[in-house]
């Protein structure tokens, strides 16, 4: 007898974590005692795990953020952009006193490059583990979790229940994070920024760093390098996907095109794309990203919630 059985719709759960960004566009970032200027100001919720999750819904999958917001006019602030941008929220923090961090970016208007200072989760509660046991339910449905090494207590015990119930585990790896080795081990794809370094380990090129993550639990390990090449490492075979090419000019702004990169790799892997083709499919995205002021400027006005 065929089966019948219909696939469940796209869900993805990110979990990790949301900033308040306060973006101004300048013609150089000033040096020390300097003032300069701003071209352009721009104030939205940001971080890893939130700019994925509208992503995701910009591309058409429903998508549920599990991040620490906390009670405070500046989370009341992060959360109404989420809501408006058609992002579900699990707040582990919710009924505690407490905001997300600030970041402060410096967009260079002539290169679109960005300079960026924040407290990421410094500071932030470490004791998320419970309050994720007790948001589970979340997974129910989910056919992808992308996690970005933030919160990471939290980012374990999902990660781990993904891995129980079948549903594929993608890490945001923008950078090592202490513990992180205990999140890997529940990881099946991983994709690297080109900033990240194992600690301890010599640089001896991509495919070292990417064979030596593997070793930690992740089937599939990429590396992005900017505008250049994805390298791909797939069980014990490489491959590489190169963007579309950026003409003279077009670069506005690369302020979370990873994060896009991300999103939209989860949202195909959510799909049910496997995922070389998910990574295919995303870096055109995160290419198209830096034409546009902000991680979403790329979403249509007529996408947008």
């Amino acid at each position: 007898m065929a089966d019948d059985r219909t696939p469940p719709p796209p869900s993805l759960v990110c979990c990790g974590l949301t900033t308040l960004d306060v973006v101004q566009v300048v013609d150089a970032v000033p040096g020390p005692d300097q003032k300069v200027v701003a071209r352009d100001l721009h104030v939205a919720f940001g971080g890893p795990a939130a700019n994925a999750a509208a992503t995701a819904v910009a591309l058409g999958v429903r998508t549920t953020l599990v991040t620490a917001l906390g009670d405070g006019p500046v989370a009341d602030l992060v959360r109404a952009g989420l809501r408006d941008a058609g992002v579900e929220v699990v707040d582990l923090l919710a009924g505690r006193p407490a905001d997300p961090p600030v970041s402060t970016v410096l967009v260079t208007a002539s290169t679109g490059q960005r300079a960026v200072a924040s407290t990421n989760a410094t500071g932030r509660p470490d004791d998320l583990g419970p309050a994720a046991r007790a948001a589970l339910d979340v997974l129910s449905g989910a056919t992808a979790l992308l996690v970005d090494g933030h919160h990471l207590a939290a980012a374990v015990v999902l990660a781990a229940e993904a891995g129980r119930q079948g549903v594929p585990v993608l890490l945001d790896g923008g950078s090592w994070k202490p513990g992180l080795a205990s999140l890997l081990a529940h990881v099946d794809v991983a994709v690297l920024s080109g900033d990240f370094r194992l600690p301890g380990a010599a640089d001896d090129g991509p495919d070292r760093l990417l064979e030596a993550v593997a070793a930690l639990g992740p089937s599939v390990v990429a590396r992005s390098a900017g505008g250049g090449a994805v390298r791909v490492r797939l069980g014990a075979r490489y491959d590489e996907v190169v963007p579309p090419p950026l003409a003279p000019g077009e670069l506005v702004d690369t302020l979370g095109a990873g994060d896009v990169l991300h999103g939209a790799m989860g949202a195909a892997l959510a799909r049910g794309r496997d995922p070389l083709t998910a990574l295919r499919e995303a870096v055109p995205v995160a290419t198209e990203s830096c034409r546009h002021a902000g991680a979403l400027g790329w979403v249509p006005s007529s996408a947008r919630h």
